[in-house]
Protein backbone atom coordinates (compact mmCIF):
# COMPACT_ATOMS: atom_id res chain seq x y z
CA UNK A 1 0.00 0.00 0.00
CA UNK A 2 3.06 2.75 0.85
CA UNK A 3 4.21 1.98 -1.95
CA UNK A 4 1.13 2.87 -4.38
CA UNK A 5 0.99 6.21 -2.07
CA UNK A 6 4.83 7.20 -2.78
CA UNK A 7 3.75 6.51 -6.55
CA UNK A 8 0.69 8.48 -6.62
CA UNK A 9 2.41 11.19 -4.66
CA UNK A 10 5.62 11.36 -7.46
CA UNK A 11 3.33 11.08 -10.02
CA UNK A 12 1.13 14.43 -8.66
CA UNK A 13 4.28 15.62 -7.82
CA UNK A 14 6.12 15.12 -11.84
CA UNK A 15 2.56 17.26 -12.97
CA UNK A 16 3.61 20.22 -11.24
CA UNK A 17 5.65 22.74 -12.69
CA UNK A 18 9.54 22.70 -11.93
CA UNK A 19 10.81 26.10 -9.68
CA UNK A 20 13.18 28.35 -11.61
CA UNK A 21 14.91 30.12 -9.36
CA UNK A 22 17.37 27.65 -7.52
CA UNK A 23 15.50 26.50 -4.23
CA UNK A 24 16.97 23.13 -1.91
CA UNK A 25 14.82 21.70 0.19
CA UNK A 26 15.44 20.21 3.36
CA UNK A 27 13.67 17.72 5.47
CA UNK A 28 15.03 16.28 9.13
CA UNK A 29 16.74 18.26 12.04
CA UNK A 30 20.33 18.94 11.32
CA UNK A 31 23.08 18.35 14.00
CA UNK A 32 24.97 21.47 12.63
CA UNK A 33 25.33 24.98 14.33
CA UNK A 34 23.78 28.01 12.05
CA UNK A 35 27.21 28.91 10.60
CA UNK A 36 28.03 24.98 9.49
CA UNK A 37 24.32 24.68 8.00
CA UNK A 38 24.38 28.10 6.02
CA UNK A 39 28.18 27.52 4.87
CA UNK A 40 26.82 23.73 3.25
CA UNK A 41 24.13 25.77 1.83
CA UNK A 42 26.45 27.88 -0.01
CA UNK A 43 28.73 25.37 -0.94
CA UNK A 44 25.50 23.39 -2.15
CA UNK A 45 24.14 25.85 -4.46
CA UNK A 46 27.63 26.99 -5.86
CA UNK A 47 28.03 23.22 -6.78
CA UNK A 48 24.77 23.17 -8.47
CA UNK A 49 25.50 27.04 -9.94
CA UNK A 50 28.68 25.44 -11.47
CA UNK A 51 26.88 22.86 -13.17
CA UNK A 52 24.38 25.21 -14.44
CA UNK A 53 21.54 23.74 -12.51
CA UNK A 54 19.12 26.10 -11.56
CA UNK A 55 16.22 24.37 -10.20
CA UNK A 56 15.11 22.64 -6.83
CA UNK A 57 16.88 20.77 -5.11
CA UNK A 58 16.64 18.77 -1.65
CA UNK A 59 19.02 18.31 1.10
CA UNK A 60 18.17 15.31 3.79
CA UNK A 61 19.95 15.97 7.15
CA UNK A 62 20.43 12.01 7.96
CA UNK A 63 17.89 11.55 10.79
CA UNK A 64 17.68 8.03 10.30
CA UNK A 65 14.08 8.39 9.49
CA UNK A 66 12.57 6.80 6.46
CA UNK A 67 12.88 9.17 3.84
CA UNK A 68 11.31 6.98 0.61
CA UNK A 69 8.93 9.49 0.08
CA UNK A 70 10.21 12.38 -0.26
CA UNK A 71 13.29 10.76 -2.66
CA UNK A 72 10.48 9.18 -4.94
CA UNK A 73 8.83 12.66 -5.25
CA UNK A 74 12.01 13.89 -6.28
CA UNK A 75 13.07 11.61 -8.68
CA UNK A 76 9.89 12.00 -10.41
CA UNK A 77 10.34 15.56 -10.82
CA UNK A 78 14.23 14.98 -11.80
CA UNK A 79 15.47 17.26 -9.16
CA UNK A 80 19.17 16.19 -7.54
CA UNK A 81 18.70 14.60 -3.96
CA UNK A 82 21.57 15.25 -1.54
CA UNK A 83 22.38 13.69 2.23
CA UNK A 84 24.16 15.47 4.92
CA UNK A 85 24.91 11.99 6.98
CA UNK A 86 25.14 12.40 10.68
CA UNK A 87 26.60 9.11 11.69
CA UNK A 88 29.16 6.83 10.32
CA UNK A 89 27.21 5.69 7.61
CA UNK A 90 24.13 7.23 4.90
CA UNK A 91 20.69 5.83 5.54
CA UNK A 92 20.24 3.32 3.33
CA UNK A 93 17.73 4.33 0.15
CA UNK A 94 15.38 3.00 -2.29
CA UNK A 95 15.86 -0.15 -4.53
CA UNK A 96 18.31 0.16 -7.50
CA UNK A 97 19.98 3.40 -6.04
CA UNK A 98 22.91 4.45 -3.96
CA UNK A 99 24.36 7.41 -2.24
CA UNK A 100 28.06 8.58 -3.69
CA UNK A 101 30.34 10.57 -1.13
CA UNK A 102 30.75 14.08 -2.60
CA UNK A 103 34.78 14.29 -1.54
CA UNK A 104 34.68 18.03 -2.84
CA UNK A 105 32.95 18.73 0.67
CA UNK A 106 35.60 19.04 3.52
CA UNK A 107 32.70 17.25 5.44
CA UNK A 108 33.16 14.07 3.49
CA UNK A 109 29.74 13.47 4.89
CA UNK A 110 27.80 14.96 1.90
CA UNK A 111 26.30 12.41 -0.66
CA UNK A 112 24.21 12.73 -3.92
CA UNK A 113 21.67 10.15 -4.65
CA UNK A 114 22.57 8.05 -7.93
CA UNK A 115 20.92 5.57 -10.01
CA UNK A 116 23.05 1.97 -8.60
CA UNK A 117 25.19 0.65 -11.64
CA UNK A 118 24.98 -3.18 -12.14
CA UNK A 119 28.65 -4.78 -11.81
CA UNK A 120 30.05 -2.24 -9.33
Amino acid sequence: MKKYLNLATALIASLKPKSQPPEIDTCGQPALTQEQQLALMEWLFASLMGVGYFGKAHLIWDDGKDRERQIFTALMRNEPIFLYSQGTRPTPTAEGYCWRLLAEHPSLQVYELQVEVEGK
